[in-house]
């Protein structure tokens, strides 16, 4: 009685949702494997011009402490 009520939502699993779950797995994957495409390329080289900016602007605005405030590092550190 108990492998009666088991039987059902087995069969109901292999027949829908097993071949869509291993249809959208798939997909995925070959997905993945094919890369970035164009626009995505093209907005992580956007982003790494823009990271490389800010390094550069960050690297500015502590030289200008390190001239205008010798101490600013030292008490950063500490907090």
């Amino acid at each position: 009685m108990d492998m009666d009520l088991l039987i059902a939502p087995i069969i109901i699993f292999m027949v829908i949702v097993a071949p869509i779950w291993l249809v959208l797995h798939y997909r995925s994957k070959r997905q993945v494997s094919q890369g970035l495409t164009e626009e995505e390329f093209n907005q992580l080289n956007g982003l790494i011009a823009k990271a490389e900016k800010m390094s550069s602007r960050i690297e500015t605005l502590e030289a200008i402490l390190d001239t205008e405030s010798p101490e600013w590092r030292a008490k950063h550190e500490l907090s």
